[in-house]
This record gives structure tokens, sequence and C-alpha cells, in this order.
């Protein structure tokens, strides 16, 4: 247990919590909602157990509590009015801090028993649009300012992956019922972020298509093999740190010496790095796409 992290400065309260320090601290003398301790310098660092109150406190506020309220409440009633609200129309919201939980104390069983209860009533495809991609988009922004370590990230996407093979596998066992085109699926040479590019594989499963996945960062020369067995191929690449801006225009060229070889061929590419195309604007073959669900709705 030596990894797992126990104590939090309240800049980590804020950041896990969405709620301001400063509130934090009003909330902590006002109606002492917390007790933290104080390192030898007099600064505040508060125990899991505190954050946990802390986010079913702020569960409790965005529905709309009081903080007056909430603070009479004690802390053995607030759990139980968290729930009432969970069963109610709020277990996003829940199940996104079980989730920040279970990455903090590196606990799989904490996110595989949230993961399951969320499976009883909602789809995989409602899970990872409505929780698992909110998640990750935070996780981003709680990397950015040190409040969860690579390490944590690591952890959690791994669990997500999982997810994606599980249900992915599921599907190949039945012959694609759409035989017009062929996804091949890769990332560039230096990209090995593939959450993304394998929650797409498994919705092109879902929608009976073929697909080839490569993974991780492919040369270009190597994907000319796939033309030597398919025609009609649509590459789909996801651009998360690579190419650079600077290798953009010099990537596309690459790829169009490619596609050309094949003429009913495409290349689609999304991702955060699309961001720095600019001027580039490549038109057909390519296709650039701003996110997941407008690539999905296009087919």
């Amino acid at each position: 247990m030596n990894n797992v992290k126990t104590s939090f400065s309240i800049r980590d309260m804020e950041n896990l919590s969405g709620i301001k320090a400063h509130t934090i601290r009003i909330w902590e003398k006002r109606y002492n909602l917390f007790s933290p301790e104080r390192t030898d310098t007099n600064i505040r660092t508060y125990n899991l157990e505190s954050l946990q109150k802390l986010l079913n406190v702020t569960l409790l506020y965005n529905n709309g509590y009081k903080i007056s309220k909430i603070a009479k409440l004690g802390d053995q009633n607030i759990p139980s009015l968290v729930n009432e609200i969970i069963a109610k129309n709020s277990e996003k919201s829940h199940s996104i801090n079980s989730f920040k939980l279970a990455m903090l104390n590196f606990d799989q069983s904490l996110f595989l028993k949230t993961y399951n209860g969320l499976m009883e009533e909602k789809s995989f495809t409602q899970i990872f649009n409505e929780v698992f991609i909110p998640l990750l988009n935070e996780l981003g922004l709680l990397w950015q300012t040190n409040t969860i370590s690579p390490a944590h990230e690591h952890f959690i996407s791994n669990l997500i992956k999982q997810k994606i093979y599980i249900h992915t596998e599921m599907l190949q066992f039945e012959t694609p019922s759409r035989k017009d085109e062929v996804y091949v699926l890769f990332l560039p040479e230096n990209e090995i972020h593939e959450l993304g590019l394998l929650y797409i594989n498994y919705q092109l499963a879902l929608k009976g298509y073929k697909t080839i996945y490569l993974g991780q960062t492919m040369p270009i020369e190597s994907l000319e093999d796939l033309l030597k067995y398919y025609t009609n191929i649509r590459f789909v690449s996801y651009f998360t740190v690579a190419p650079t801006k600077d290798d953009m225009g010099d990537y596309f060229n690459k790829f169009l010496k490619v596609l050309k070889k094949s003429p009913t061929s495409q290349l689609f590419v999304l991702g955060h790095q699309i961001q720095e195309i600019g001027e580039l604007k490549p038109k057909e073959p390519i296709k650039i796409f701003k996110s997941i669900n407008q690539l999905i709705e296009s087919l």
C-alpha cells in the first residue's frame, strides 16, 4: 500500500472536486465540514476520508442542497442522501468520483464494482460517452496540475482499454456484415496513445465493418502492404502528440503518395494534433474529423 496516495493538499482537493480552495476553507471554518491536519509550516493536508466527504458534499451542493443543510446532516447521513440522489439522476457524477478514487488508490476492485453497476443500466457506448470521456478529460487537467502522476493515468487508462478489448472481441466472433469497405486503424510513428483509436475500432466493429487494428507507431511504408490485399481501404489514425505541427505537411504528402496507388482508398484523421493543421487543410482523399462521434456519425 506504499504507493497509495492518502494525503492531499487543498489544491488537490480543488482540482479533484471542482470546488475552489477559498470555498473549501469557508466550509471548513464556518461549518466544520473538514478537519485537516497541518504540517510544521502550517499547511493544510487532507486525508482520503476528507476527499471522499468533499466529493459527496459537492454532489449534494450541485444538486441544490444548501451547504448549511449539508453540514447539519452529519457524516453518517451524507452518504445515504448521496445514494438517494444517485438513484434518481446523478449516476454519471457519482461514477466519475468513484473512478477517481479507484485511480488514486490503484483500486481495481472499486473500478470493476463501479463499472459493473453502470453496465446493469447502460450500454458500453453510453458508459464510454457519458462517463469515460468526461473522466479522461478531467484526468488530463489533473495530470497537468500535478494532482495525479502518470502512474495514476496509466492505471485507469489501461483498465478502460481492457473493457474496450473485451467488448470488441465479443463482436469479432461474428463475420462482418458490411464488406464494401475495410478499415485499417493505426497510429503514426512515435504515437503511443491508442485509447481513442481502440474505441473507434470497437464502434466500427459494432456497425458491422471489417477492421484491421495495427496499433502504435506504424511507418507509412508498412501501410502500403495492405494495398496488396484490399481496395477501398479507409485508413484511420489518431494524432495525439505526433506528427508535430512542423511535420504535419510532410506526413500528409507522403500519405497521398500511398493513396494514389489505390484511388478508392482514403485517410481519416482525428485527435488533439489536428488543431495544428492550420492552413494545411488537406482535401480528399484525406478527411479530418473533430471528434470520434463526428467520425462515427458520418459512416
